[in-house]
């Protein structure tokens, strides 16, 4: 005779997946909100009636009003600059804090981890008076040589690299491998999962970031695409409601693109590399 479970009601439960689900909701409304007021005539953009007429002209006009081409240039390129020399620095100064007989090396992992304790924003400043005395202001590397060294990309990299076998270097330099060598083809193909998860959270940050390519840019060349939305919301032109939902989606776009072919990747990545 076998037993068959009985599955009980659990209120508890039903209340947690109740929240979750409004949160979901909450955080996904502007979203929403954007993609209406997009996709309509700024006449029924306060209707809310499912019949309103449908448009793409609003994004016609977005393209036409600001130099989006430039923008998505600029930004493309920020980003990959960043995200590259991250990677490369990372990589050697996580391999460095591993496997070299530094003295002093656990100071200076905790003060790599102090700066994840520091607000970017805290360093404006400092950075601001830095950059213009380098002559970087209204620059691509301007923008991006703050963010070179990433304490977050070196962190993820010592812990991956703790876990990889000293067994497989020493075999490695007893068949006369370079360092060099070892770290191409022993570390970073092991700590692939690592790379790809770093990579994705540090495009989707810089492509978004603000703040700080508004102080340091003056010109429309070299301004990234989240500083050339501000146009839109110009209280001097007045807010264009169809004109910012129009662009917010052209800008995040290429983010959701990203996640959606690489969401697999992504989840791996991180159930992978994990905090060991």
């Amino acid at each position: 005779m076998t037993l068959t479970p009985v599955r009980t009601f659990s209120a508890g439960r039903l209340c947690l997946n109740i929240a979750i689900w409004l949160a979901a909701f909450l955080w996904f409304l502007p979203v929403l909100v954007s993609v209406w007021v997009a996709i309509h005539p700024a006449s029924e953009q306060g209707s809310f009636s499912l019949f309103a007429p449908l448009t793409l002209q609003n994004f016609i006009n977005a393209w036409q009003a600001a130099p989006f081409g430039r923008y998505f240039l600029n930004t493309t390129l920020l980003v990959l600059m960043i995200v590259v020399c991250q990677l490369i620095l990372a990589t050697l100064a996580a391999y460095a804090l591993v496997r070299f007989k530094l003295k002093g090396a656990g100071i200076i992992f905790a003060l790599v981890l102090l700066q994840l304790m520091i607000s970017p924003d805290v360093l404006i400043l400092n950075n601001y008076k830095t950059i213009g005395a380098f002559g970087l202001r209204d620059s691509l590397l301007g923008i991006a040589l703050p963010y070179f060294a990433s304490a977050f990309a070196i962190f993820l990299l010592r812990q991956t690299f703790r876990s990889i076998p000293l067994v497989l270097e020493e075999a490695a330099i007893v068949e006369g491998a370079s360092r060099f060598y070892i770290l191409r083809k022993i570390y970073i193909p092991l700590a692939k999962p690592v790379y790809v998860a770093f990579a994705l959270v540090s495009v989707s940050f810089h492509w978004n970031d603000f703040l700080w390519p508004l102080v340091i840019t003056d010109s429309v060349k070299v301004r990234p695409i989240t500083v050339g939305l501000q146009l839109f919301s110009a209280p001097e032109q007045g807010v264009q409601w169809a004109l910012i939902g129009a662009a917010t989606l052209m800008t995040v776009l290429p983010l959701l693109a990203l996640f959606l072919i690489f969401q697999r990747q992504f989840v791996q990545s991180f159930m992978r590399a994990g905090i060991r």
